[in-house]
């Protein structure tokens, strides 16, 4: 199934990348998709804390990702 992921601040800064297709297996879950990610994109094994939407809602490890769902992989953010 493919994906659409959506990549923000420092994990965009660090792909290079802003948005990216992703072909998983059918039923993957968002934990699968981390595990795939960082495989396709080793420097981020040292980013883990940042959170996962999918369809603009955010996601637990456990949820089962549909073909052409949309991830938001968003870093967290500080501010004052």
């Amino acid at each position: 199934m493919k994906i659409t992921v959506l990549l923000f601040g420092i994990v965009g800064d660090l792909t290079g990348e802003s948005r990216l297709e992703m072909d998983l297996t059918e039923g993957a879950s968002v934990g699968v998709f981390k595990i795939k990610f960082h495989e396709k994109y080793p420097i981020l094994k040292e980013y883990t804390n940042y959170a996962i939407a999918v369809n603009e809602a955010y996601a637990l490890d456990e949820v089962l990702l549909k073909n052409q769902d949309v991830l938001a992989v968003i870093p967290p953010v500080s501010g004052g």
